[in-house]
């Protein structure tokens, strides 16, 4: 990208407002090295790790990386195999906490709601090479200070022992100085250090009373610093003590740095690394602060920017517009008045574009598009240069003439007052033919202009579109608002009118216009009536029909509960019947059994025949109403229309945005795929799209009509197979399989069959066994032998 339009367009400012949530100095470096791509997988992936840290932000309050140290030159030194001093080795001891603590951070988010949701930033998390037992030996001997330990070393422990027995020895005798007699000969009764000995302040009319050694003297000579004699042999020995215990010191550190030398490589990829996270948690806290939102990216080289504000005005102050180019446009003509607003929409349009391309979130209130660009150019305000004496007109066309060389259809060009600075008619012309050239080249363009001609050309060119920024006549103010699709209206009589000037110097002024001129704002302002009219139309429209789809979802829900407690006092019903139609058959079997024992004892050959017995048999069986879901249809498409499975299309309803169905999480929320974006939704936000629901009811459509034509082929051939095989059907299927399969086996006079459900999770077979055992036709039951499937498979014994 070109430096001239990250200046043009103050892209600077805006990336100077990251460096204050940035922690690390090797997030700093990648923050001052920050430029927008024009390689359009490298913008996604950008864009989608700064989404990802959005998700942690919001969810876990972000990624807690403490302030850390570039580490470059401590690396540099252990490679030349130097040893650092304390302060050196903190750095890279709080760069291998900071590892751990990173690592632990992002292994708990494989474990809850955030799993899968944050794939690129844990990616990178996971190449961050843990040094648990170097950690662990550096901070046992180190303080965040840099001070070495006692825990260091049992011997550097014992040396500082004696030292400090020492110490209090030296301070315990030099303290019976302070009291007593010894007391008058002091200027002060305190014990205080000279040259790393303890000393005591003595007057100088009196230092002989303390023999001793004198270590210095006050500026005045009043006073003289002595070690008394009785201290000098003590003060000696914890010198040389001293002494042992900064050698040890220095030996651990040699240690430490010798170990650190072996994993320098891992301690400058963790920096790096660490580094990264930050620069991604410092996006997604700049978003925050700016309630930015992710642009989606067009392969079309179109940008729709929705409820857009300049993001170094803030959402507050600015106003906010809908800025849109190439799709039903590729040139964008705004005119209006001077401090309309025109530059600062187009230089948002320009920034927003610059921000996204470097994988920062954009200021728009709505949902937005954005494109990738080449490059980007700009000729925005006051170019003229005393050093090269060029006019602000040749200085712009200088500008523009650079520009038109680098331009092609993947370029994005903005130009503020077009062929401003010279005579108006030669101006207009010389705007009108750059913005052709620029057409030519197929890139998007956008410009602003106070020429009446540019106005004309905006409907005469193909592609290209006018807008304006609205003015309000009454009040003598901009309103900063951009009207596409009308050109700016002139005001300047309206304005005399509204500031008092009479209506004969206006008349006169009225008839010096040019008629064309005075036609042409007639016809906008019969543009700006009938849009303002439309959009009060369009407004009233969208209420109304947000009125009827409420009205219809509540009568949606009020007949879906209706036919819900109809079919719930239906299966009540037939539960009743089935009892009595249960008690009926229990006393036919009786009699049956009773007419068959005396048939067959008596050897009678008249009465019923045994076909006649199970045809009433049957009789009997078929006034048994199932109260299964899978036979009533009602409460059966009421569990339907929520049965969510991934991959399944969906509506999100609080953002009318559709989406595709990832992962279920354990907290019952579901992991939905916006464009790039991925975010958790309630079931209860989610709706199936029309084309999932169709897919669904053909599938089991087609397998009921599977089950049909099994049926059929069995009974067309007078055979009936003594096994039925429910594995891969579905719960509600497989039970209604069941019951027609028990059918057609008891016609056929079989008196054992097999059902195999499989293991799986046990839920089939659960339901299998639930159903045989209140089932009349099943005289006994039990799991298949352990060589014929086990309990993946159930032998029924029928009556």
């Amino acid at each position: 990208m070109n430096k001239k339009v990250l200046q043009t367009l103050e892209y600077e400012k805006v990336k100077d407002q990251l460096y204050p949530f940035i922690q690390t100095e090797q997030g700093q470096v990648l923050v001052d090295h920050l430029q927008p791509s024009s390689d359009f997988d490298q913008v996604s992936a950008w864009l989608q790790e700064t989404n990802e840290a959005v998700l942690i932000d919001r969810l876990k309050g972000g990624m807690l990386l403490p302030a850390l140290v570039d580490i470059k030159d401590q690396v540099r030194r252990l490679e030349i195999q130097a040893s650092l001093n304390g302060a050196e080795i903190v750095s890279l001891a709080q760069v291998l906490t900071a590892t751990a603590a990173i690592a632990h951070f992002f292994e708990n988010i494989q474990d809850d709601d955030l799993a899968g949701s944050v794939d690129r930033l844990a990616a990178k998390a996971a190449d961050l090479v843990l040094l648990p037992e170097l950690t662990a030996q550096v901070n046992k001997a180190i303080d965040e200070t840099g001070q070495v330990l006692d825990s260091a070393s049992s011997a550097l422990a014992s040396l500082r022992r004696l030292m400090t027995g020492h110490e209090n020895a030296i301070r315990q005798k030099l303290q019976g100085y302070t009291r007593g007699k010894s007391a008058q000969y002091l200027s002060e009764p305190i014990v205080t250090k000279r040259s790393d000995r303890y000393v005591l302040p003595v007057k100088a009319e009196y230092r002989h009373q303390i023999p001793g050694v004198v270590h210095d003297q006050s500026q005045s000579g009043q006073t003289y610093y002595i070690e008394p004699q009785v201290v000098v042999e003590l003060a000696n020995e914890w010198s040389e003590l001293n002494v042992l215990a900064r050698a040890e010191e220095n030996r651990i550190l040699a240690e430490l740095s010798a170990e650190l030398a072996l994993h320098s490589e891992d301690l400058v990829t963790n920096a790096l690394i660490l580094g990264q996270l930050d620069f991604a948690n410092a996006k997604a806290r700049l978003a925050k602060s700016q309630n930015a939102q992710a642009p989606a990216l067009s392969t079309d080289q179109s940008v729709v920017l929705n409820q857009a504000w300049h993001p170094l005005i803030g959402e507050k102050k600015a106003v906010k517009n809908d800025i849109s180019l190439g799709i039903d446009y590729q040139t964008l003509i705004i005119t209006g008045p001077n401090t309309g607003g025109k530059t600062i929409t187009i230089k948002t349009l320009g920034l927003l574009q610059l921000l996204a391309q470097s994988g920062l979130f954009i200021t728009t209130g709505r949902p937005s598009t954005v494109a990738v660009f080449d490059q980007i150019f700009a000729d925005i305000g006051d170019e003229q240069s005393i050093e090269q004496n060029l006019s602000t007109f040749s200085s712009h066309m200088a500008n523009i003439k650079q520009i038109l060389q680098q331009t092609n259809d993947q370029s994005l060009v903005i130009f503020d007052e077009l062929g401003a600075g010279t005579d108006p008619q030669e101006g207009a012309a010389l705007a009108m033919a750059i913005l052709d050239r620029t057409r030519s080249l197929q890139a998007k363009t956008i410009a602003t202009t106070h020429y009446p001609e540019l106005k004309l050309y905006g409907y005469d060119r193909p592609e290209t579109e006018n807008a304006s920024m609205v003015f309000d006549v009454e009040t003598l103010k901009p309103t900063y608002q951009l009207l596409i699709g009308v050109p700016g209206q002139s005001n300047a009589l309206a304005i005399a009118k509204r500031l008092g000037f009479d209506d004969e110097l206006l008349a006169d002024a009225q008839s010096l216009v040019n008629p064309e001129d005075q036609n042409l704002n007639k016809m906008i302002q019969d543009l700006v009536d009938q849009r303002q009219l439309a959009k009060g139309e369009r407004a009233d429209l969208a209420k109304k029909t947000a009125q009827v789809q409420s009205e219809q979802t509540l009568l949606e829900e009020k007949t879906l509960k209706l036919e819900q407690n109809q079919a719930k006092v239906m299966m009540d019903a037939k539960k009743e019947a089935n009892h009595l139609v249960a008690k009926t058959k229990k006393e036919a079997d009786q009699l049956i059994a009773a007419i068959r024992k005396e048939r067959l004892a008596g050897g009678q050959k008249a009465g019923l025949s045994e076909q006649d017995l199970q045809k009433q048999k049957q009789a009997i069986s078929s006034l048994h109403q199932s109260d299964h879901l899978e036979k009533n249809k009602i409460l059966q498409k009421a569990k339907r229309a929520k049965v969510l499975a991934p991959g399944d299309d969906v509506v999100v309803q609080s953002y009318n945005q559709q989406g595709t169905l990832v992962k279920k999480h354990k907290n019952g929320q579901w992991e939905v795929q916006l464009g790039i974006l991925k975010m958790l939704v309630d079931e209860d936000d989610l709706t199936k799209t029309e084309a999932t629901a169709k897919a669904q009811k053909e599938k089991q459509k087609q397998h009921r009509q599977k089950v049909a034509k099994t049926a059929h082929s069995s009974s067309a051939t007078g055979r009936v197979q003594a096994k039925l095989d429910l594995r891969g059907v579905r719960y509600e299927a497989a039970i209604t399989d069941l019951d027609r399969y028990l059918d057609t086996v008891v016609l056929a006079n079989l008196s054992s069959v097999e059902i195999i459900h499989g293991k799986g999770t046990g839920a089939l077979r659960k339901g299998v066994t639930d159903f045989l055992r209140s089932d009349r036709r099943v005289k006994d039951f039990h799991f298949a032998s352990a060589n014929a499937g086990g309990d993946g498979a159930t032998i029924v014994t029928l009556r």
